[in-house]
């Protein structure tokens, strides 16, 4: 249709505009945009490419005016483009400087050449707004499921058109093992839609959490009405995968809504998603609680949480241990990611010997430190003491509290533990002078004696060299540390302080330098 645009009159260019709209889906003044474009490339070609051509078509009659537009300037440099005050007074009798002066021109005649060159103009600005269609369309469905269907197969990746628009799906975001066809139906999930030189890229994924979200979302009413909401998803694609839902109401019982009538609910996902198993797990505030339900269907008989390192200790029957990790450690995996936390499993046997051992090391400690009898020893540790530090802090109260003591010994403890500290603290500070480690490098935030010895004897001895640590190096030398990730990346990003003001000085020298000449 557009190549017949040399012989077009002035009806039908208007016709060909909307013909051309409704074909590609497009606005017919977009059309018209894109034909005045065209005309004035051919204009253009016609009067030298140093004129400004405009072309306005009338969207009533479909007359074309074409018109030279000129500046008003002092001085004309470009004679196609400027005009002076004194010409400009020809045509409009206040011209002032500034204004553009429109002079109309001759209508061109459409040669073949002229007339391809045109089209071409028509059918890039077609493109473009079919591009910027499409980027409509999709961009507001971020997070969205569409259907498709495969058109065809390249290198493992699918293309996929959904009728007026196709796009990619790659190899790595369908799940593990599953086959499709080209005319096969897919559904997918819209990770994002981003605008790019060769037209809007949307991208699909079958193998992210969201995907499984959205599936329970289209299946269970009560989650999209929003009486259950979807606290989490953790997947293994394809193989197993764990979603935490919850309902405000306690007449709805949620993982049941979830589950449907004979399992026909999750049953309508787990076959969309190729088989992959589904825990559904009910959600709770309180971590502890969380925890139990997502490592289902494992039964855990004790937990210890850590929330300075939001880290999680699970006891475990014996029999239990290998439903608790599960196939490669899938179970305890997917719950961890679920709960935001780290776990660690262990089984009552395990955690028996363990607890043993970190109650003669302790005994053994305060025995040591303290220069006190075993049953002292045990005492404070049944009671929960886990440092020198503790006992030396605590207020006597607490201390002559403990079943035994009274006030005397509760002062005789702290005192004890006082000197031990002080002694210790001058053995460490000692050998840090020997290991010639620099004075400024303890009044860094949270830095200690006893946190500085184990770096200095592994050649951290400077702030240059505490700002080239990372924090899982740091954690590696002081497991036992006691400092959250934050507390560590603070303290490393003051050693680091330093760096930053050197260069700024080094960049404020260099301009005054530059601005002496």
């Amino acid at each position: 249709m557009v190549s017949n645009f040399a012989i077009m009159g002035n009806v039908e260019i208007l016709q060909v505009a909307e013909a051309v709209a409704r074909e590609k889906g497009l606005q017919k003044e977009t059309v018209i945009e894109a034909l005045e474009q065209a005309i004035q490339s051919a204009g253009r070609k016609k009067y030298g490419h140093e004129n400004e051509i405009r072309a306005e078509i009338d969207r009533k009659s479909g007359a074309i005016q074409l018109f030279r537009e000129r500046t008003v300037v002092e001085t004309v440099e470009n004679a196609g483009a400027e005009i002076t005050v004194a010409d400009a007074k020809h045509s409009k009798e206040d011209a002032a400087l500034g204004d553009v002066i429109r002079e109309p021109l001759p209508p061109i005649e459409f040669g073949r050449v002229v007339s391809q060159a045109a089209k071409q103009v028509i059918m890039q600005k077609v493109r473009d707004a079919e591009r910027d269609k499409q980027f409509d369309d999709f961009k507001d469905r971020i997070g969205e499921i569409v259907n498709g269907v495969v058109k065809r197969i390249e290198y493992g990746n699918l293309i996929v058109d959904f009728g007026k628009t196709e796009t990619m799906l790659r190899r790595e975001d369908l799940i593990p093992r599953e086959i499709f066809r080209p005319g096969d139906r897919i559904r997918a999930y819209i990770v994002d839609v981003r605008r790019e030189n060769k037209g809007p890229q949307i991208f699909l994924s079958r193998t992210h959490p969201d995907f499984l979200a959205e599936l329970f979302r289209q299946e269970v009413p009560e989650i999209y009405d929003g009486v259950i909401t979807i606290k989490g998803v953790a997947r293994d694609p394809g193989s197993r995968a764990k979603i935490a839902i919850y309902s405000s109401d306690s007449s709805i019982d949620p993982v049941g809504a979830c589950v449907g009538m004979r399992g026909s609910r999750v049953q309508a996902v787990v076959n969309e998603l190729q088989g992959e198993r589904i825990d559904i797990v009910q959600w709770s505030p309180d971590v502890a609680t969380f925890l139990v339900n997502a490592l289902s269907p494992a039964e855990a008989s004790k937990i210890v949480i850590d929330e300075d390192n939001e880290r999680i200790e699970v006891v475990v029957p014996d029999d239990q241990l290998s439903l608790a990790i599960g196939r490669r450690g899938q179970n305890v995996r997917l719950a961890s990611q679920l709960v935001g936390w780290n776990i660690d499993v262990m089984t009552e046997d395990e955690e028996s010997k363990r607890r043993l051992e970190e109650f003669n090391r302790l005994t053994a400690l305060f025995v040591d430190a303290l220069n006190v009898e075993e049953v002292i020893a045990h005492l404070l540790v049944t009671e929960g003491f886990k440092t020198v530090d503790e006992v030396a802090y605590v207020p006597i109260e607490d201390l002559a509290s403990i079943e035994g003591f009274d006030e005397d010994v509760a002062t005789e403890l702290r005192e004890r533990a006082l000197a031990y500290m002080e002694e210790k603290r001058a053995t460490i500070e000692k050998r840090l002078k020997e290991l010639d480690v620099a004075s400024d490098v303890l009044t860094l935030p949270g830095m200690t004696v006893e946190l500085m010895l184990p770096l200095a004897e592994k050649g951290f001895k400077t702030r240059d060299d505490l700002g080239d640590l990372s924090r899982d190096e740091f954690k590696e030398i002081i497991p036992s540390s006691g400092k959250r990730d934050d507390e560590i990346d603070e303290m490393i990003m003051a050693a680091r302080a330093h760096w930053f003001s050197e260069e700024e000085n080094t960049d404020d020298k260099k301009e005054e330098k530059a601005a002496q000449g």
